[in-house]
């Protein structure tokens, strides 16, 4: 009896450690940035390559959030910071404890093939692209436009066609409150509308449904390759890979800015956002700590960091050296 006892005892103890190997999932932008990562974390030989996933930001969160142990992701890449009903949703979980790690920047383009004419765009006529309604003499209607030059009579007269990621996807996210809401503030019709913020906010989020504006799931290549195919249309994806295709796509000024380094890091460039990473402490795999230094140190996220050569916009030094410090405590959120 004490024999079948300790092989119960041994079999469980093995099964709770089981995988050892780190799981990553979360964000198509952030995945290379982390992929890269993972591949010098393994060739190092301490610990074993951790498996990154590209699963979109939304999906990789729920992913994440759905409990402690081997069956579920140690870490979630985000291109976006983490939402409170997502936070609530982990502790109803028990995941309790979360470290958020954010590593650099990154700008949305809106790109389209180097052969095709320059767009110079603004958040106002981006909005009056994609939004399901519009104001017209006024009212509110179901969006009209099918031409770019209908909107603004300086952009090329081609069809409004532009290819994007899905509602699980942060770039979405992250578009939807830099662009959608930022230009649907020039239109009173919306506040007079809609007098309440929040409600407000939602109906400028909603993008167009009549095929003008074009889900093209979580593979940026995909994006690329409709764009280089079809050089009338527009795409939007990230600065970092927009540097990786920079032979088969261009990016177009936005509000007079063009997304470039300089211009994203300053500030000046007015659609960017943060990238993180978030993970479990009370995760038992092996090497979660370090591969957390890993992503947060000098060699990777530093001005001459490996991710930096690869696209990703670096922390202000006093920033960067706080998220070490994070990173070698695993010091949670809250």
């Amino acid at each position: 009896m004490r024999i079948v006892f300790f092989l119960l005892v041994s079999f469980f103890s093995v099964a709770s450690q089981a995988r050892d190997q780190i799981r990553v999932v979360g964000s198509s932008t952030v995945f290379p940035f982390v992929a890269a990562a993972a591949e010098q974390f393994g060739r190092a030989g301490k610990f074993r390559t951790p498996i990154v996933e590209s699963t979109g930001t939304g999906g990789g969160i729920a992913m994440f959030c759905s409990g402690l142990g081997e069956k579920y992701p140690d870490m979630v890449n985000a291109s976006r910071a983490i939402k409170s009903g997502e936070l609530e949703q982990c502790e109803k979980n028990g995941i309790t404890r979360i470290v958020e790690l954010k590593l650099g920047y990154d700008g949305i383009a809106i790109a389209n093939a180097r052969t095709s004419p320059v767009f110079k765009l603004s958040r106002e006529s981006l909005f009056l692209a994609l939004a399901r309604q519009v104001p017209v003499n006024g009212k509110l209607v179901p969006n009209p436009y099918t031409r770019w030059n209908e909107i603004d009579d300086t952009l090329p007269d081609a069809p409004i066609e532009v290819y994007g990621p899905p509602p699980t996807s942060g770039t979405r996210d992250a578009f939807a409150e830099l662009v959608m809401v930022e230009g649907c503030k020039q239109f009173p019709e919306f506040e007079r509308h809609t007098p309440d913020p929040d409600a407000r906010k939602k109906e400028c989020m909603m993008m167009r449904e009549d095929g003008r504006f074009i889900e093209a799931g979580e593979n940026d290549n995909l994006i690329v390759q409709k764009l280089t195919g079809n050089p009338q249309s527009l795409g939007l994806f990230g600065y970092s890979f927009l540097e990786q295709n920079a032979g088969l796509v261009k990016a177009n000024p936005v509000d007079g800015v063009m997304p470039d380094f300089a211009d994203i890091v300053a500030g000046r460039y007015e659609i960017a956002r943060s990238l993180y990473v978030y993970l479990k402490p009370d995760q038992k795999v092996p090497g979660l700590r370090e591969f957390a230094i890993l992503l947060t140190s000098d060699a990777a996220v530093g001005a001459d960091g490996f991710l930096v050569l690869k696209g990703l916009l670096p922390l202000p030094a006093v920033e960067h050296e706080q998220m070490k410090l994070t990173a070698a405590e695993l010091r949670p959120m809250r």
